[in-house]
């Protein structure tokens, strides 16, 4: 069975909306955007790349897929992680069956996303990565599809925001590696038990 990572930069309060710039996602009067600016060194950067250099698809919700792409292939080449983005097999969930993808590498998985992704997961093959998303993490973890976190906590309040984690049912997670960066977020990788 294949495994689903679920990759997100929070803040200490738990908020994961709009990390990487002002505007990014503005969604319910949200005005924080681009709170991990500044925290990027070489530790985090060393991180990333290990990740990246792991055989895996990676998944996305619609919006994210075309916020992330649209943003990172309009910078200046080469950019490892534009390379990546464009470069990776991709897997996005959507509702719209009318839907077309707009960079190469992409699957659409059209429909309820616990039922799609599941049927994925379930088929077996490489390791499924969710970056951002988190209205598609939120659904897949309360339907218990995923196996790993690993959260970039930045050492930050900001006291409104989209969370990572809605109510629901507890989950229990296993630590199996911390980093801790020179700026001071804390790099941790949870396993679902």
């Amino acid at each position: 069975m294949t495994t689903i990572t679920a990759f997100q930069s929070i803040t200490l309060d738990g908020v994961m909306q709009g990390p990487g710039r002002a505007g990014e996602d503005t969604r319910n009067g949200f005005a924080h955007g681009g709170w991990a600016g500044g925290f990027a060194d070489d530790v985090s950067m060393s991180f990333a790349a290990e990740g990246m250099a792991q055989p895996s698809s990676l998944l996305f919700g619609r919006r994210t897929y075309e916020d992330l792409l649209g943003y990172w292939t309009t910078l200046e080449r080469p950019n490892p992680f534009t390379d990546v983005l464009v470069g990776r097999p991709k897997l996005v969930v959507t509702r719209s069956a009318g839907r077309r993808a707009a960079y190469p590498r992409t699957e659409l998985l059209v429909g309820e996303a616990v039922e799609t992704v599941g049927k994925r997961k379930a088929d077996g093959g490489d390791g499924m990565t969710v970056l951002g998303s988190g209205e598609l993490v939120r659904a897949l973890h309360a339907a218990r599809l995923i196996d790993t976190y690993v959260l970039q906590v930045h050492p930050i309040v900001l006291g409104s925001g989209t969370r990572l984690f809605a109510e629901g049912e507890r989950a229990d997670l296993r630590l199996e590696r911390s980093v801790t960066t020179t700026t001071g977020v804390i790099i941790a990788q949870y396993a679902v038990r």
